[in-house]
């Protein structure tokens, strides 16, 4: 796989203390050419599948291996189009399996992708996996959790900390498979990005039981390495209850040519 210059790339998964199977999925991945990776940029994805231990493990499967293929493929210069096609194909593609394999009909995944290119972010996600930004050492959730509770979070009827611990908080409300059309979000403008700062993509298995905070801490306290083996080992001492996924992407070389160098960026 080539990895070129620009980033420092580190991902790990595991499938906890509780499953006997691992229904994570994810991938990293770049154009061989260099004219192709010009436009597209960097892709990285994970996926949390559900549906029964084989069910979620063919869903995620399915949806990242979908979306690596379509977003290297499409023709589109713009990220964004390229990843609304990638999910609407990976969304078609569980479909079809269902259709062939009945017995898996309640199989779904959610699924975060994001794009790093030339210092600009773009993603698209369903689910309750997540997309954080390290940015001058503070986080900020950059995705919305599609589940009830979050929607409750939202309608002002839950307290984000009553949302942490409601007996409901695994519920999604969309996901992909699970409704005709996928309900996803995808960035309408690009994050812009600084040499430092590190992307962070996970599974509820890690953000369920490490608070933001200590994700940030680990992340500036050393390697993306470091950071993704350190994680997934305190929501195992915590007890694991779910499979664990983590990617990390942390930003290096010169900075950016841009009018507001220095700006923080600010995610709502």
């Amino acid at each position: 796989m080539v990895i070129r210059p620009g980033i420092e790339l580190a991902n790990l998964t595991d499938t906890g203390l509780v499953r006997g199977e691992n229904e994570d999925y994810y991938c990293y991945t770049e154009p061989e050419d260099d004219d192709s990776f010009r436009v597209k940029g960097r892709l990285a994805v994970v996926a949390d599948g559900m549906g029964g231990h084989i069910g979620g493990k063919v869903a995620s499967g399915l949806a990242v291996d979908e979306i690596k293929s379509t977003y290297l493929s499409e023709t589109f210069e713009d990220p964004r189009e390229a990843l609304v096609a990638a999910f609407r194909n990976a969304h078609a593609a569980i479909h079809q399996y269902v259709r062939e394999h009945p017995e898996l009909k309640s199989m779904g995944t959610t699924c975060t992708a994001a794009v790093v290119r030339e210092f600009q972010l773009y993603y698209g996600h369903i689910g309750d996996s997540r997309l954080y930004l390290v940015h001058n050492g503070a986080i900020s959730q950059v995705t919305r959790d599609h589940s009830m509770v979050n929607r409750l979070v939202e309608e002002g009827k839950l307290t984000p900390e009553q949302a942490a611990s409601h007996p409901d908080r695994n519920v999604l409300t969309a996901a992909l498979g699970m409704q005709q059309q996928p309900e996803a979000d995808f960035s309408e403008t690009p994050v812009d990005l600084w040499p430092g700062d590190s992307i962070l993509i996970c599974t509820d298995g890690l953000h369920g039981l490490v608070s933001d905070e200590e994700m940030a801490y680990m992340v500036n306290a050393g390697t993306p390495r470091d950071a993704c083996v350190n994680l997934v080992e305190m929501a195992k001492q915590r007890g694991g209850h779910d499979n664990i996924t983590v990617q990390i992407l942390k930003l290096n070389g010169a900075a950016p040519q841009r009018p507001d160098l220095g700006k923080t960026v600010r995610i709502d």
